[in-house]
């Protein structure tokens, strides 16, 4: 069997790749079980699993068991057919670059050997080119690709016109993913664990204001809202704020003002705490409609 280098793999990682060099075909009657050996740095090569070690600047946290299982019977039956992408760290071990699902799931299927680009490359290289490969490959959730856009911005020292050209999208497209890490955590876990959309949170960031936008998120999620209709949720709020003519209460102090925030957090709304100096005062829990103040209520064991 022949393997072919592919070209489709986005001109960031191309980019970043040291050598160029035709890939290496594997002789007719060579011994499927016999390590081929590593003669150019450009070429497929078979090397041993156990002596691959785990990428540390892996940005994914988690895989799928079910969907390893299911290439695991698959390259039982066809073989792997992508090869992963390493380099070396010694003279018998090679540290993963790009491939942990494939090498996993080859591991499932009791491989003793893996097809493997080797390149070179620095830590750097390894972080930027295990992030665009699992960016561009990976089914990762937009929570995880947008913290692999930060990790770039942050940790290779990229520009965002520079990070939308190594993973091919446009400015706005990698705007939109960072924008989701100033999101709330609550929210952003959500969106992590699939519970909304990555549309129901741009959605939610019409909103700037945090108790707003967690009383939107509640609602998206328990009246299970389609895109659309949590748009239209954000534009009630919003026409709601503006239409509320409310005074702006004197400042309150540091202890006052941290009630006020674990109130607004409990009740996911906007909470007022009007302090006077005599010490007297009121709590001003506002709602946008007869469900929101019979969700208050419920919280309030009314």
């Amino acid at each position: 069997m022949t393997y072919q280098k592919k070209t489709g793999l986005g001109r960031g990682l191309s980019a970043l790749l040291d050598d160029t060099e035709a890939v290496q075909s594997k002789p007719q009657n060579a011994n499927a079980n016999e390590q081929q050996p590593v003669s150019s740095l450009g070429s497929i090569s078979h090397v041993k699993i156990s002596e691959v070690e785990v990428n540390p600047f892996q940005p994914r946290t988690e895989f799928d068991q079910e969907a390893l299982q299911e290439l695991s019977e698959s390259i039982k039956l066809q073989g792997l057919i992508q090869p992963i992408t390493v380099r070396r760290a010694g003279a018998n071990s090679y540290q993963l670059i790009s491939g942990e699902r494939r090498l996993r799931a080859s591991k499932l299927a009791g491989l003793t050997e893996i097809p493997a680009y080797v390149r070179t490359a620095n830590d750097q290289q390894m972080l930027e080119m295990a992030l665009i490969e699992n960016i561009q490959r990976e089914n990762l959730n937009s929570i995880e690709v947008a913290l692999s856009f930060q990790r770039m911005l942050d940790e290779c020292n990229l520009k965002q016109e520079e990070l939308g050209e190594r993973v091919s999208k446009n400015r706005s497209t990698v705007t939109n993913y960072l924008r989701l890490l100033k999101l709330p955590p609550a929210i952003q876990a959500s969106i992590r664990d699939g519970q909304i959309t990555m549309g129901h949170a741009k959605a939610i960031l019409g909103l700037e204001e945090v108790d707003k936008q967690l009383y939107a998120h509640k609602e998206i999620i328990a009246k299970g809202l389609s895109v659309r209709k949590a748009e239209e949720l954000v534009r009630d709020i919003q026409q709601w704020g503006q239409k509320k003519n409310e005074t702006k209460a004197p400042p309150v102090s540091f202890e006052y003002k941290k009630i006020q925030d674990d109130l607004a957090s409990k009740f996911a709304t906007k909470v007022s705490l009007k302090v006077q100096s005599n010490g007297k005062g009121a709590i001003e829990i506002p709602f946008v409609s007869e469900d929101d103040l019979s969700r208050i209520l419920e919280l309030l064991d009314w």
